[in-house]
């Protein structure tokens, strides 16, 4: 087991055993009793903490008249999504912008907390990205089903009728290979920037590394970018009505 973090410690040594009663009711077996809490579990409950934080900021501060910084960081994500959004999307695409937003912020927080002394990027672990690749599989097909009824099943069977059961399975197979595609490009990404990081520090302490802490910030903004990207595209797929 990877050595834990100082919050996972604390996190584990105060709710080990409530974890664990919830893990056993759902039939998940625990390797580590004392400590079934992982390092990417607890960097994510702190970036959901930052992120509650940030919204209840943004609520409390909100003004017409004399809008403030924080105000004006909201404004500007939701701008820059609606903007992808529309362009991608189309009609429709305010109803995705929410969902996006929240997306993009989230995967930023996890990429970028990695940059803290003592912590890590919880994207660096495959089972975080996985999560996130499957959860917006599950809310495009939603969408998709919502907006198209059962004609949404014509997107799987191609134009041709009796080529439908080859298109079927291929399409299947494409809609997985989304999945595996959102999840390997992020944490392979995210892992071996942590991995030059690290490196780096260990070899030489001091100045060279500031140049890879940049190039880490540069490629978590560049991949939260296309990890909201891709997303919007197969939303606007799943959404449209030209099959």
């Amino acid at each position: 087991m990877p050595e834990q973090l100082a919050f996972t410690r604390l996190l584990n040594a105060h709710f080990a055993g409530p974890v664990d009663s919830l893990l056993r009711a759902v039939h998940v077996h625990v390797v580590r009793p004392d400590a079934p809490i992982s390092n990417a579990v607890a960097m994510e409950f702190i970036v959901f903490v930052l992120l509650l934080l940030y919204f209840v900021a943004v609520r409390m501060t909100l003004s017409v008249e004399k809008p403030g910084a924080i105000q004006h960081s909201a404004e500007m994500v939701h701008e820059f999504v609606s903007e992808q959004s529309e362009s991608i999307v189309g009609h429709g695409y305010e109803q995705f912008v929410g969902y996006l937003s929240t997306l993009a912020l989230f995967i930023l927080l996890m990429n970028l907390i990695g940059l803290v002394p003592g912590l890590e990027s919880p994207t660096s672990n495959v089972v975080v990205p996985l999560g996130i690749a499957l959860v917006t599989f599950i809310y495009y097909h939603y969408h998709g089903i919502r907006s198209n009824g059962a004609g949404y099943i014509k997107q799987f069977l191609g134009p041709v009728w009796w080529l439908s059961p080859l298109m079927f399975l291929i399409e299947v197979v494409s809609h997985v290979a989304r999945v595996l595609s959102l999840t390997v490009r992020l944490y392979a990404n995210m892992f071996a920037g942590d991995l030059v990081t690290l490196a780096f520090f260990s070899l030489i302490p001091i100045g060279v590394p500031l140049v890879f802490l940049s190039l880490h910030l540069g490629v978590s903004i560049i991949q939260t970018y296309v990890f909201m990207l891709l997303a919007t595209i197969y939303l606007s797929l799943a959404v449209s009505h030209e099959h």
